[in-house]
């Protein structure tokens, strides 16, 4: 018989600072009408954003032509809004999202508020905070200068996305040319893609694409070394996921050549991992393992793409294939209406990019389910965190809920490319999956002590 849920023998969370790290996207709206947040770290993200920059959602709704938080998640979703949401031209689009960043960095001022003798003008060295004047420029230095060389990526890296966009940025792919167990970071991958790696470049540098890109944007192209790394960045956040999902089934000892190929369920999914999300993002991760029986992906979660939900479906995959399917809803209700009747796989692994249960009580009680689901039903768990203080305060959670942790430290699949906290922009640039937490079942084996020391020391 399954193993049900031990929920009287879990300690009370920790309390915990409310404090939500947000990674920003072009364009990162709050919703107007939405007066209760739910178990999603994507709506608290919008939330958290006028609580820095008041009026900062209306800008940028104002900016998309949009009317209201719905419409932006019906975009989001691959719906169509009722409003005028769209651009003429690419001018106008990239004018319109580069509208959304204008607010004074120091005093929070947006151009509605300015008089008339002011006027916000962007930070020449990063092009990416703007500032109402020079004395809030000056007053503000000694913060940007610690983030300003980070920000010159974030400034480039969101108008170079665009081209993944379009699809005139198409990724290398194929069969690993090297032993699997030589890749073990980014450095041995891109040694490994290596000529191949240089042509896709090459010719993205010299597509039609990106000399629209750059005739668009209303400002001076950056030389090619600075486009080539923007281009580098962009790759290691595409293929950061797929590749630590697979730093984790090879950690784990999961067998990815049993009969009826493997399953891996991503808990807490939301538009990041699924907007625009395709099986073929995910072919790096059946490169790595030659010979698997297939590989099935299960996003799950609360703000699962609609368009995703519609192009995917629950099947069975072919040997040697990676298969992407979506479901919305919270986990421990896809597990005991899915999995616990036999309707889907039982997962191999679980996988959570970006919990952020330690950001806020609410976001806890929403969690608190799935992780005690997790830890009971022993089910390998692999989670990614943005910072080192992220870290210590997940693996304090974790213990406390008596799992029994068996790694943690640097992902050396960690995306490359700085994320700008969005209504923060001196706040120190993240970086996507900068650091994992595994566990399986209970009983840590670390006491709190040991672990404080652990961390306290470095990872």
């Amino acid at each position: 018989m399954a193993p049900r849920l031990r929920r009287r023998r879990h300690k009370k969370p920790p309390s915990v600072t409310p404090m939500v790290v947000t990674p920003p996207t072009v364009v990162t709206p709050v919703p107007l009408t939405l007066t209760k947040p739910g178990p999603s770290i994507d709506a608290l993200g919008f939330f958290s954003l006028d609580n820095n920059v008041p009026g900062l959602s209306k800008l940028i709704l104002q900016k998309l032509n949009m009317k209201s938080y719905e419409e932006y998640k019906m975009v989001v979703d691959g719906g169509t809004p009722l409003s005028g949401f769209g651009f003429q031209c690419p001018q106008e689009m990239f004018q319109r999202l580069e509208d959304t960043f204008r607010f004074c960095a120091h005093c929070r001022a947006l151009p509605s508020g300015l008089s008339d003798s002011k006027v916000l003008q962007n930070c020449k060295r990063c092009r990416n905070v703007y500032y109402c004047g020079p004395e809030c420029q000056r007053s503000d230095w000694p913060a940007h200068r610690r983030v300003c060389r980070e920000l010159c990526h974030v400034a480039v890296d969101r108008l170079m996305e665009w081209l993944l966009v379009t699809g005139d940025f198409v990724l290398p792919s194929g069969p690993w040319p090297w032993s699997a167990d030589v890749i073990q970071d980014w450095d041995t991958w891109f040694s490994m893609r290596g000529l191949q790696l240089e042509a896709t470049l090459d010719a993205v540098l010299g597509s039609h694409g990106m000399t629209i890109l750059w005739a668009s944007v209303g400002r001076p192209r950056p030389d090619p070394d600075a486009l080539r790394g923007s281009l580098k960045r962009l790759l290691t956040d595409t293929l950061s996921r797929p590749l630590t999902l697979g730093l984790g089934l090879r950690a784990m000892g999961i067998n990815t050549g049993k009969t009826g190929g493997s399953t891996v369920h991503v808990v807490g999914a939301s538009h990041v991992e699924t907007f625009l999300t395709r099986s073929e993002d995910y072919n790096e991760l059946g490169y790595m393992f030659p010979g698997h029986l297939g590989l099935h992906v299960v996003m799950v979660g609360v703000d699962v793409a609609t368009s995703f939900l519609q192009s995917t479906a629950m099947s069975t995959p072919e040997p040697g294939t990676v298969h992407l399917s979506g479901h919305r809803g919270l986990y421990h209700d896809f597990w005991e209406e899915q999995v616990e009747t036999g309707q889907k796989a039982h997962p191999d692994m679980v996988v959570a990019f970006h919990p952020g249960f330690h950001a806020s009580p609410t976001l806890m009680e929403a969690w608190l389910p799935t992780l005690l689901l997790l830890r009971d039903y022993k089910i390998p768990t692999l989670l990614t965190i943005y910072s080192h203080q992220e870290l210590a305060a997940s693996l304090q959670i974790l213990v406390d809920l008596d799992t029994h942790i068996i790694a943690y430290g640097a992902n050396p699949f960690a995306s490359l490319k700085p994320e700008q906290v969005y209504s923060n922009p001196n706040k120190q640039p993240v970086y996507c999956s900068a650091y994992y937490i595994m566990f399986h079942g209970s009983s840590c084996q670390l006491d709190k002590r040991q672990l404080q020391e652990k961390v306290d020391g470095g990872v």
